[in-house]
């Protein structure tokens, strides 16, 4: 997770997911673990983005693998829940992963860059969003992006709270 994001605000996230849990009990009961993320790099991006996930236009989000491996966490799984939170930290959303496969950055295909439902929805808007984005974090760690790597492309579903929840 980037410095320029607040600290998430654990303490609400684990009310949203005791909730989250008490009223789908069938949908945890294989695992209780969940992550607290952003999407983005920034409070405006992590708003910008969450914001295309509240109208439902946004249902994947893609990652580098090495990503994982630099803020200490797993990749998802399939089934795994994570909790994004809006610029300031406060969780809004519970999303489950619902498909993950691993692809290099010419692989991703239209499909994936509309479901990731940012800019005009295109690919080639995709590509350039993406290869700006991954450039400038890479280079903020220190590290060189490379078109080569792996990218953990994920489509999710919304899952609470009930008035974003997929149906």
């Amino acid at each position: 997770m980037s410095s320029h994001l607040p600290e998430p605000d654990r303490a609400a996230a684990e009310v949203m997911w005791r909730t989250y849990v008490e009223a789908h009990p069938d949908e945890t009961a294989a695992t209780d673990e969940w992550t607290l993320e952003y999407f983005g790099d920034s409070p405006a991006m992590a708003n910008e983005l969450l914001g295309l996930v509240l109208e439902g236009t946004k249902r994947a989000t893609a990652a580098l693998l090495v990503e994982f491996a630099v803020w200490g966490e797993q990749p998802p799984r399939i089934g795994s829940h994570w909790i994004a939170c809006d610029g300031t930290g406060a969780p809004r959303v519970v999303v489950r992963s619902r498909e993950l496969r691993l692809a290099t950055f010419d692989e991703v295909d239209e499909r994936f860059a509309f479901d990731e439902g940012e800019d005009d929805r295109t690919l080639a808007s995709w590509r350039d969003a993406h290869r700006r984005y991954w450039e400038r974090t890479a280079a903020a760690r220190g590290d060189t992006w490379s078109p080569d790597q792996q990218i953990v492309l994920e489509r999710f579903a919304v899952v609470w709270p009930p008035e974003y929840r997929d149906r």
